[in-house]
């Protein structure tokens, strides 16, 4: 979804209200439970926190340096950027996909179910579709995509066809490339 973001996809930027700011911890504290102990260091309650609009329906939450936080797609869930997760690699649920699909899926490919089902791909959990996702290559230990599941694990287990992951910002993309999101 992210690999054609440049700096010419940010359209404009302003500050968050302080109730604006409540309402994304809210929804980051619903959306990921695990975030709670580390939610002040992430998004500091007396930093100005900046909300970028971008092409595409594309929302980021950026702190003041205006380094890219979590990402939104129009009122959907919000995801982590890969840099963050990197830094707090227990805010999502992991899944692992196998040696043979770590090509396709940096270069932005949604995640197939055999990828993850395989001998080397792992499926842990019994979580729901739409549930945001951390995608780990097998063998490395930082995630190298952040997804939202297009089936249910079980669905996926049973299935075993299709896509199973929808790619959404992964190592190399658009948004990666680019360590500070200022309009031009």
């Amino acid at each position: 979804m992210l690999r054609k973001f440049s700096a010419d996809s940010v359209s404009g930027r302003s500050q968050m209200k302080s109730s604006a700011q409540r309402s994304v911890r809210q929804k980051l504290l619903e959306q990921m439970p695990e975030i709670a102990p580390y939610l002040d260091d992430i998004l500091p309650k007396k930093e100005k926190v900046t909300l970028v609009k971008c092409t595409d329906h594309l929302s980021i939450v950026a702190l003041q340096a205006e380094e890219p936080l979590f990402l939104q797609f129009r009122d959907g869930p919000f995801y982590p950027s890969l840099r963050l997760l990197h830094q707090y690699p227990f805010l999502l649920p992991r899944l692992q996909v196998d040696r043979g699909a770590i090509k396709h899926v940096l270069r932005g490919a949604d995640i197939m179910c055999p990828g993850l089902t395989s001998p080397g791909g792992r499926l842990e959990g019994q979580y729901e579709r739409g549930t945001v996702v951390a995608i780990m290559a097998e063998g490395k230990i930082h995630a190298c995509a952040v997804g939202k599941l297009a089936l249910s694990v079980p669905e996926i287990r049973s299935v075993n066809a299709g896509v199973g992951v929808e790619n959404v910002h992964y190592l190399g993309d658009g948004l990666w490339n680019l360590p500070h999101v200022r309009p031009t």
